[in-house]
């Protein structure tokens, strides 16, 4: 079987070579695809094809997919945490030093500089006053989100002699393993925002952190302090910012996300959204999404979901395998072996995790699948989408 994959945006050529043409029909005009392959493209109010199977995003967040959406109709949503998070680190470790030594203005100064020898070195001399910064070694840095990213700049902090304290109520124990021995955890926000010279935010934006740094974290801050964002632009309340800005209760922004409300401010520092905009960045985050894809596609694999389980069962040997997506409610899974039973088909393994309201099933039986069962299969209430493979 040939599946049909339609990209939305631009994709590194190093992911689309994972996925073969004798498999996968791949590229921007694909009719009926069967899986969505996109970075930047807004699929909020378009209309999907019935045909889609998966949707995956070169990149971490997906705000700009509706994946509530995706998983009434039992379709993951893959994005691909940490691919880009060298490229995101580098440029966050730049902000804090285009903030700590003044370098932006510097430069516009530098910049406007006219006349002779002897007069531009007597406009330095007088003009650098204006721009003295400060050093990093025993600066405290606040890091809220220790996901992939936000590890990765506590601990290139730590090496530049920074204390770093580090807040993140869900942290894995995948990344409790990668970060420094050396950061400090804190308990809540406020004990990071009251203690650093400087904060730097890594975290999704979802419900739950838009805004999250406003009014009142403002006012918990140091008024010396700088607040660096390379996350998305709405984690950080604007109305709050710039009025913390304009009473000096906040020494200046970094941010990777122009406004027309943000642009020129003294004391803000805007970039045009190059945190991932590296080649490596971009082939790390196209492989890991083409991969995801194909094995789904191929296995019913689910690896980086933002909203069905990880699900990863070895294929056995001379069987054919099915899988099932339904809500998370009682007897699901009886129901589904019964069908099986029915169909006179034998279980040789069986998969079945959960992750919030959605429930997936991977399931290898003994001999063909009917048509007839995967209807079955579909007709069941609460089952959101089946298919054999």
């Amino acid at each position: 079987m040939t599946y049909r994959i339609r990209t939305l945006n631009a994709i590194s050529q190093a992911g689309l070579s994972r996925l073969p043409a004798d498999r996968f029909d791949v590229g921007p005009d694909i009719a009926d695809p069967q899986a969505l392959l996109l970075r930047s493209a807004n699929l909020h109010n378009q209309p999907i094809p019935a045909s889609v199977l998966a949707v995956a995003r070169a990149g971490a967040g997906t705000n700009n997919i509706p994946v509530a959406e995706f998983s009434k109709r039992g379709i993951p949503v893959f994005n691909t945490p940490g691919a880009n998070a060298n490229a995101v680190k580098e440029l966050v470790v730049a902000g804090i030093f285009l903030a700590a030594r003044n370098i932006v203005d510097a430069a516009a100064f530098a910049h406007r500089l006219e006349g002779d020898h002897a007069t531009m070195d007597k406009l330095v001399e007088a003009g650098k006053r204006n721009f003295v910064g400060f050093e990093l070694p025993g600066r405290t840095l606040g890091v809220i989100g220790l996901g992939a990213i936000g590890v990765e700049v506590a601990n290139v902090a730590i090496s530049l002699g920074m204390r770093v304290l580090g807040y993140d109520p869900a942290i894995t124990v995948e990344h409790a393993w990668s970060l420094s021995a050396k950061v400090e955890r804190v308990a809540t926000l406020e004990q990071l925002l009251k203690r650093s010279d400087i904060v730097t935010v890594h975290v999704p934006l979802v419900d739950g952190t838009r805004n999250l740094i406003g009014a009142a974290e403002f006012a918990a801050m140091k008024s010396s302090a700088v607040l660096i964002n390379f996350a998305r632009g709405a984690i950080v309340n604007e109305e709050a910012l710039i009025a913390a800005l304009e009473r000096n209760e906040l020494r200046g922004y970094v941010c990777d996300f122009p406004t027309p409300t943000l642009n020129k401010r003294p004391r803000v520092v805007t970039l045009p959204h190059l945190g991932a905009s590296t080649r490596e960045a971009e082939e790390n985050c196209a492989l890991m999404a083409a991969d995801q894809l194909r094995d789904y596609l191929l296995n019913g694999t689910i690896r980086n979901s933002v909203n069905f389980p990880r699900a990863d069962l070895p294929r056995t040997e001379g069987h054919q395998r099915i899988t099932i997506a339904n809500a998370n409610v009682p007897n699901m899974v009886a129901q589904i072996s019964a069908l099986l039973g029915e169909a006179n088909l034998n279980i040789a393994d069986l998969l079945n995790g959960s992750r919030g309201e959605v429930a997936y099933t991977q399931v290898d039986v003994g001999g063909p699948v009917p048509d007839a069962l995967v209807t079955s299969l579909r007709g069941v209430r609460g089952v959101l989408s089946a298919r054999r493979i």
